[in-house]
């Protein structure tokens, strides 16, 4: 398997959609209804009024094209971008593979939709690097955060990310910064105004609540196993970049850089409205992907990397099939 997505054959991007259903298989078998809560945004609650009441055929389908999509752009993300030598698929079956190691980060959530929005900010960041004149990517790039943040709204945090991207890719320019910012604000801008012409219009309607503390998790068995398949694979993946790093384009150093950062960021986004559901940690996972990727790209002793993955597999087939936790 390893061998087939490390390759840029064109074929894989099928071969991932029925790795993406065998893996996700659950998704449908044990589909719930979903519905919203009070730390989502107002776009998610809009999108979950919008489907029938009935909507757990509908949730699970939506969740795995937005997975299947966000596997195909963390990959697009690490190869038009030269993360690593050559081009290859191993990012978006990570991807796949490691969001499939708790039931939360497959479901439909507020944080997997704004995680859509993260990455392409993300991939149109790494763009600027080579960018003369980047004022209406960073105006986009922007806007995607607003839009984010009205999906998820302790995802605004990636504004700091993206500034420190901003001062790390291009010379600093305070006119961009400020477009960036405009950006960000635009979709408030235009919620405001809607709020004022329904005469709706105040602090508690327009400004989202905001609180910050641990969030609460039960330890378990199978939360200590997923935890050690997600980070053994990343620790090595790491391990790997240090060591070629060298041999990278500064422009490649960088990228590596904005992702690590982006990985620290969003470990801590769900200390943000954070509760008792792992649903916000999905937005780890695609940072993760890239760093799990590279643990089975550079691994010189094939067979090791063929153990972590098929140990990584097999152990999310027994959860799925095996255990009543996803049931």
């Amino acid at each position: 398997m390893i061998g087939i997505f490390k390759q840029k054959s064109p074929g894989n991007i099928f071969l991932l959609l029925i790795f993406g259903l065998l893996v996700k298989l659950p998704l449908f078998m044990y589909s719930k209804n979903i519905a919203s809560t009070e730390l989502d945004g107002e776009l998610f609650e809009s999108l979950i009024e919008w489907l029938p009441a009935e909507n757990a055929f509908y949730a699970a389908l939506l969740a795995f094209f937005l997975l299947y999509i966000q596997s195909l752009m963390i990959n697009h993300l690490v190869n038009e971008y030269r993360m690593t030598p050559r081009p290859h698929y191993l990012p978006a079956m990570a991807y796949l593979l490691i969001t499939s190691l708790m039931p939360e980060w497959t479901q439909l959530s507020a944080p997997l939709l704004a995680s859509t929005f993260v990455i392409a900010m993300f991939i149109k960041l790494f763009g600027l690097y080579n960018t003369a004149s980047a004022k209406q990517q960073v105006f986009n790039i922007g806007l995607l955060a607003g839009l984010s943040s009205y999906i998820y709204f302790p995802s605004a945090s990636f504004v700091l990310c993206i500034l420190v991207g901003l001062m790390i890719l291009k010379p600093f320019r305070l006119n961009e910064i400020i477009l960036f910012l405009f950006g960000c604000l635009t979709p408030y801008y235009f919620h405001a105004v809607y709020l004022f012409l329904t005469d709706n219009l105040s602090l508690d309607n327009f400004l989202p609540s905001l609180d910050v503390r641990v969030p609460i998790m039960k330890s378990s068995f199978w939360l200590a196993a997923s935890t050690l398949l997600l980070t053994i694979p990343f620790l090595l993946g790491g391990y790997f970049i240090q060591l070629n790093l060298g041999k990278m384009l500064i422009q490649v150093r960088k990228n590596w850089s904005i992702m690590l950062l982006y990985l620290l960021l969003a470990f801590f986004v769900p200390f943000v409205n954070s509760n008792q559901s792992f649903h916000a940690w999905v937005l780890l996972m695609a940072p993760f992907s890239a760093f799990h990727a590279s643990a089975y790209f550079f691994q010189k002793r094939h067979l090791i990397s063929y153990i972590l993955f098929y140990i990584t597999l097999g152990y999310v087939f027994y959860i799925q099939y095996g255990t009543p936790t996803w049931h």
